[in-house]
Parts: C-alpha cells; structure tokens; sequence
C-alpha cells in the first residue's frame, strides 16, 4: 500500500477501524499466562535489538474472506462499542476504542496493557465492535487483532483526541478538536525514484493510567525490513496537545535517506499556487507553509506548492531547534468549506530533545489532483548514515494545535504569499516576469509607518530581481514586500529569500520560496 492510498481510507477516519496479530505478537501472546509478563522501557529496547539481528518476518496473516471482500461503505459501518472502551469502567480520565481489521487495513497489531510492571494481552473479542448492516461474521478467529486504536479524554468521551492507524501513522487533535495532517514513527525513502518503505508499529504496550493522571502512555515496537526500534509516547491533552516522543532505532541494514520526526500533510491549492485551483473553494489545504527554526536562531518560513513534478527541498542544519507543518491561515472565508473546515485543522511543530548534530530539514512536494491525496512530507534527515548493529536513540516533542511555540514574539512572521504577473499596470509588458507579494504581519510592525526605513531584502538564485518594496499594510497592521523577478532561459527552479529590517535590525522571519519558472515559449506577455 502507498502513502497516499494509505491516508485516504486510514487516517481520514476520525472515528475508528483495527488490524490483526503479527508474528512478533503471536510470539509474545504465547509467554503471557495469567500473571502477565514483566514488561519495561528496557526490555522493549533489547527486545527491538534482538529482533534487528534477525532477518525481516513479514507479517502472513491472511484475513478471513468476510472482511477481505468489505467495500468502503461496508468497512466504516464498523465501530468500537464506546461501552466495551478500555479503562470505562475504572476511575481514568482516558479511555482506548480499537480499530477493526478490513479492507485496506489487513497486517495485524497486537496490544497489551501494562498494570504495575506487567504487561497483559489484550484479545480481540468481536463482541465489542457493532458492525451495522453488516450482519454477523462467522469466519472471525479469536487471535484476529486490531488495526490500531484512538484515545478518549475525560473532557468529551464521545471524540477521540489521538489515533494511531496504519504502518507506523499517527495524528492528534488540538484545541479545535479538528484532525489534520499526521505525523508517523520513521519515513526510509521518501522522495527518491524507487519504492518508499513504510515501517510499521506492530505491537503496542498501554500503561494503564491512576486515578488522576492526565498523562498516557504509550510503548510501540516498530518493525521493517531496513530497521526496528522501540518507541515511548507520553500524551498531554491540553489546548495544544503535546507528545513526549522517545525511540531507539536499530537499523538491520544501513540508513541513508531517512526522516526523524516526519510529518506528512495535503496542500492542493492557496493563495501562491492556483494551478490546481480547479474547484469552487479558494483554498484547500492541511497545512500552508513549512516553518524551521534554526540551530542558529534564524527562523524560516517556506509556503507549500502543488508542484507538477516531485520537488525535494534539504534546509541544511546544525542542531535544529525546531521544524513543523503549519496551517497559518485561519480565516474561514479564505476557504469556503463548512464540511471539514480547513481553517480549524492543527499545526504540528517538533522540538528536538537531545543532540540531532549535523544534518537537513527535507521537504517533499508531490504533485496531486485533489484533497484525498497526502502530498507534503517534511522530516529530519541525518547527515551520517546509520549503520546495523548500532542503536541510535532519538527524542522530540511534538506539539499539535493551532499556536504553535516555534514564534518570536519580536519579529513579524509571514501571513500570505501572493504570486502573478509581473510588470507595471497601464505600461506595455516588454519582457515576462514574476510579481511576489509577501504579507508580514506581526512583531514591531505595527509601529512603524511610511517613513520608517523599513526595507525587503531580496536574492534570488538565479535571474534578475526589480521593482522592490516594502509598505505599510494596514489591513493586517503589518507591510507588504513586493517585487519581480525575471528568470533566465533555464526552466530549473530559482530559490527566493526575502525579509524585512531597519538598518541593521532584522524585522522579520525569513521568506524563502522556490519557483519553477515556465519554458521561454510558454512566458506569455
């Protein structure tokens, strides 16, 4: 299964559907009687080391003929009793509803509960699982397992707060409790000229939660032909929902094109890129604009684009302080949707936890035709391969909401990104060029008028840059840069700077943009 077909019909699920129990599942299901088996952060560690010495089991767990001829329509009728949740009937302030196995959802996972140190299976039982007009499943082994499992906090027990579906995918809710883009435990691969390989979480251990704890805790075990790894969640719901990532990563071979921390995310159309802009709706995205904070202390802003062809941007870096997939833009007429309200869907930032050392922040842009496509993909890639036989431990904070920690308060940051045309209205157009307008908003802005001597400072890669400004916008309480840029022959892309200062006094975040200028035949005047 692809990425994106993945996305469709996984995480587009806001309410629920499970999977089934892998070898490493069946294994451990075999020495838990009872009293349960010691189980620790540790031993998970050893566990996923001990599994990458051996050579990648790929799950063979055929699903029964009933749930592999499911239809879509057939698949969502399935739910988890909201009745039969994990910890309903204990003093918790969570409770877990698993996702059925069917349809495009067939390598199982297996689940235990952690009580005192002790882990304990957690069989799948189809008693728990209204399957609507479905009917009844005869043909439903008792070993079946899930497909993955979403968490219920005690604000609102009816919508689910955190899901984790499909490979190693995963996504939360901030305060508007509107899902959005995603994020998953590795990427290996992604944006290169051959298959992408797609890790899985296979087996997950839920620390069950004491009367007052606002916590979860989740350990997963990750397995796929290049790497295993043993992973620790810790969940915060709040206005910004937080997750405390801890992973230790032991490659089976070695790892060169690799993400850490990678989000993945939809941009189709917006305000810098009508090309497809084929629908009634002015915008329609998950997220507008990539935003790195450097190792430095320079803050970047690069908005997404719907390329034509695949597009792989490497941001490099030393100690990043921080990246995320945002969604800026929060204004309901921008969009136009009032069925999944674009406007509300969370940002996603990572805050690095530890030393990451050399590397990039990559950003991958794949052309899609509509909104059912996850396009956009962003992660960390280390600059040194990781070789087998070594661990390589890994931690992070991911923040999901709609304000995100990664602004400074004293610099104004980019609010749109506008393109067209280039040249001076009422003059003949002699020559073809571009026109970039660029909002900032934010900072000291607002006090500075006219006269101020704020100026755009502007490079381009490539070609010639021309009529530069900066003015004040008052609309935003904020200015405006403006200028042209006229390409060369090359149809290659041309990389873009621009910010704003005063003297020597930087203003702003930094607006960078990479534009793809059309064939000198197609440059219509």
């Amino acid at each position: 299964m692809d990425r994106r077909r993945l996305l469709k019909f996984g995480l587009a699920l806001a309410a629920g559907v499970p999977l089934a129990l892998s070898g490493t599942g069946r294994a451990l299901a075999s020495v838990v009687g009872s009293t349960g088996q010691a189980f620790s952060a540790r031993w998970l560690r050893e566990h996923a080391r001990a599994l990458a010495a051996q050579p990648y089991r790929a799950p063979q767990n055929p699903l029964p003929p009933s749930l592999q001829s499911l239809d879509w329509d057939q698949y969502q009728a399935i739910r988890y009793r909201p009745d039969q949740a994990l910890w309903r009937h204990r003093n918790s302030a969570f409770q877990l509803q698993f996702f059925h196995l069917g349809l495009y959802f067939q390598e199982p996972v297996h689940f235990y509960e952690v009580v005192n140190g002790r882990a304990h299976a957690l069989p799948y039982r189809n008693e728990n699982f209204d399957y609507g007009d479905n009917g009844a499943f005869d043909d439903l082994p008792d070993g079946l397992g899930y497909a993955g499992f979403r968490v219920h906090f005690h604000q609102d027990f009816s919508r689910d707060i955190a899901a984790f579906l499909g490979a190693s995918y995963f996504r939360a809710v901030g305060e508007s409790r509107q899902y959005g883009l995603s994020a998953r435990g590795l990427a290996i691969n992604t944006g290169l000229p051959q298959p992408e390989e797609f890790p899985r979480f296979t087996t997950f251990w839920l620390e069950r939660p004491g009367a007052g704890d606002l916590s979860l805790t989740v350990h997963a075990l990750l397995d796929s032909p290049s790497v295993t790894g043993a992973y620790r969640f810790v969940i915060h719901p709040g206005a910004n929902l937080t997750m405390d990532v801890e992973a230790t990563l032991y490659p089976r071979r070695e790892l060169t094109r690799f993400g850490l921390a990678p989000l993945t995310s939809m941009y189709q159309t917006g305000e810098n890129d009508r090309r497809m802009a084929n629908d009634w709706r002015p915008e329609i995205h998950d997220s507008d604009g990539l935003a790195i904070w450097t190792g430095n202390g320079e803050r970047i802003w690069r908005p997404l684009t719907n390329p034509e062809q695949v597009t792989v941007s490497h941001f490099i870096d030393n100690q990043p302080r921080g990246f995320g997939l945002l969604q800026r833009d929060r204004d309901f007429s921008n969009y136009q949707d009032d069925g999944v309200f674009y406007e509300l869907r969370p940002s996603l930032w990572v805050t690095p936890r530890g030393h990451w050392g050399e590397g990039a922040v990559m950003l991958v842009e794949i052309p899609t035709l509509d909104e059912t496509f996850d396009n956009i993909v962003a992660f960390w890639n280390p600059k040194e391969s990781w070789r087998p036989g070594e661990a390589y431990p890994i931690g992070y904070r991911l923040t999901w909401g709609e304000t995100m920690p990664d602004q400074n308060p004293e610099l104004g940051a980019v609010v749109a990104t506008r393109t067209g045309i280039g040249g001076v209205i009422g003059q003949p157009r002699t020559y073809f060029s571009r026109r970039f307008a660029v909002d900032f908003a934010g900072g000291s802005l607002s006090m500075m008028d006219r006269h101020a001597g704020v100026e755009a400072v502007v490079s381009a890669s490539r070609g010639k840059v021309e009529l530069v400004s900066a003015r004040p916008l008052h609309a935003i309480n904020g200015f405006r840069a403006m200028f042209d840029l006229i390409p060369d022959d090359d149809t290659s892309p041309i990389d873009l700077r621009l910010y704003l200062r005063i003297g020597s006094q930087a203003l702003t975040e930094t607006w960078l943009y990479q534009y793809a200028p059309p064939p000198p035949e197609a440059r219509s005047l």
